[in-house]
């Protein structure tokens, strides 16, 4: 499993700053405004060849009781709680702040790995920037300029030694799929799991201090082998007799790196929300196959199914080429169908073409619809072959393919899933030019 480093500390002190840079995005916003940043933002960081979960989180104010910064100190608790490892940034510009100690001292009560950031030291010699931060009791500060890049590897190189260096994924089909259960909480991704092994597998809450890693739990259907993985939500810590779970979007993560499929569920009366399209999103973005569950179809009104089917083109259209289902869990109903788009999808998902078939469907494609000019040059599309599998990815070789425009590659996608009727799964185009043997010989 990829560790999971979280960013935390008080307001406008550059943790969306630290955070785009460890992800190599704009995805959080930076604003030199404190309380930009309030829910918990992920995202996919990598450092000297490993990789890893970035968490972002808004300003921690430890004397808010109410209010919006109330309620972003309490996503960075759930953050800090999620994660493996904990970077703590600070401001060397402003100094060792009254918030930074009342921090650190709720720090030093965790069992996470814990470091200290230093940060917008650009121009400033390390040891005066962090010398004052040492009276924080949290080990070595380390100087970073976030804006920069200044000093940010090194603090990430240490943060990562700890952690067992990630082993290359194999792109050879394990023998059964392997198919991971994501949602929301109270979407009914136990109560699922539970109808389809035929037992009450799966405990539908988490107790504080269990383990927060997927639970995989094999099952045989029609002859068939599978590992389905569950992931139930985090408990509300603190809070004594609410029911009340939160949405664990790292236990998500997680389940889908190791799963070959994705059961994507929806809360039919509840409609498509915003974690359901981050965690779509992150499907689509790790190239696993996916299957739409709408549960609690049979309890959903008329206005609720006619609000769903709309969100569902809306906003999920990005997966368009899974299947959806709409089921009941708690009755039964559906689950036939449900999987077999699951072994439709993970069909697709190992396929292998051979070379000679991929060719001939990329000349039938290019003969349907040649790719669009860009000057007097047209890209020409010669050859292709499989690439991988997990999810199927076609490499074209040709000339002058840097200039392909997205749309055509789109019309490509299209055209292969067609051709070898791979439903469920995202595909992968990658083109590659050939040398120009005359390139040298201009002068």
């Amino acid at each position: 499993m990829r560790p999971v480093v979280a960013l935390v500390g008080r307001p406008n002190v550059g943790k969306s700053t630290l955070f785009n840079r460890l992800t190599r995005s704009r995805d959080a916003i930076v604003h030199d405004v404190p309380g930009v940043t309030r829910d918990r933002h992920y995202g996919e960081g990598r450092a000297g060849g490993r990789s890893f979960i970035a968490i972002d989180t808004g300003g921690l104010e430890p004397g808010a009781a109410e209010g919006i910064f109330f309620e972003m100190a309490r996503q960075a608790e759930q953050a800090i709680a999620e994660a493996d490892a904990v970077i703590f940034v600070v401001d060397a510009r402003s100094g060792v702040a009254s918030a930074d100690r009342e921090i650190a001292a709720r720090l030093r009560k965790l069992k996470s790995r814990l470091w200290l950031a230093v940060n917008k030291t650009e121009g400033m010699p390390a040891d005066s920037a962090t010398a004052e931060f040492h009276e924080l009791g949290l080990g070595a500060p380390a100087a970073i300029s976030a804006a920069h890049g200044e000093g940010v590897r090194e603090l990430m190189e240490a943060v990562l030694a700890d952690f067992p260096e990630e082993r290359e994924e194999e792109e050879k089909d394990p023998g059964h799929p392997r198919v991971a259960v994501v949602g929301r909480p109270n979407v009914g991704k136990s109560t699922l799991v539970n109808a389809l092994v035929g037992e009450e597998r799966v405990i539908a809450f988490d107790k504080p201090g269990t383990t927060r890693d997927p639970i995989e739990v094999p099952f045989e259907r029609a002859g068939r082998r599978y590992t389905l993985i569950d992931t139930a939500g985090l408990r509300r810590r603190g809070k004594t007799g609410e029911g009340a779970e939160f949405f664990s979007i790292v236990k998500a993560l997680q389940a889908i790196e190791a799963a070959n499929v994705a059961v994507l569920m929806l809360d039919a009366p509840e409609g498509v929300t915003e974690q359901d399209a981050h965690v779509a999103g992150y499907v689509l973005e790790r190239g696993r196959a996916v299957v739409i569950a709408v549960n609690k179809w049979d309890a959903a009104g008329k206005e609720a199914r006619e609000r769903m089917k709309s969100e569902l083109a809306w906003k999920l259209g990005f997966l368009g080429f899974a299947d959806s289902h709409l089921i009941s869990a708690k009755e039964g109903k559906g689950l036939a169908g449900l999987m077999r788009s699951v072994d439709a999808a993970y069909a697709a998902a190992m396929a292998r073409l051979s070379t000679p078939k991929v060719t001939r469907a990329l000349i039938a494609a290019v003969e349907r619809q040649a790719p669009p000019k860009t000057g007097l040059v047209r890209p020409k599309l010669r050859y292709a072959h499989q690439g991988g599998i997990n999810p199927p990815r076609i490499i074209i070789h040709g000339n002058a393919l840097d200039r392909v425009p997205d749309s055509y590659k789109r019309y490509l996608e299209g055209f292969f899933r067609h051709a070898f009727k791979l439903a469920g799964t995202p595909m992968r185009i990658e083109f590659r030019t050939g040398r120009n043997p005359y390139a040298k010989k201009k002068a």
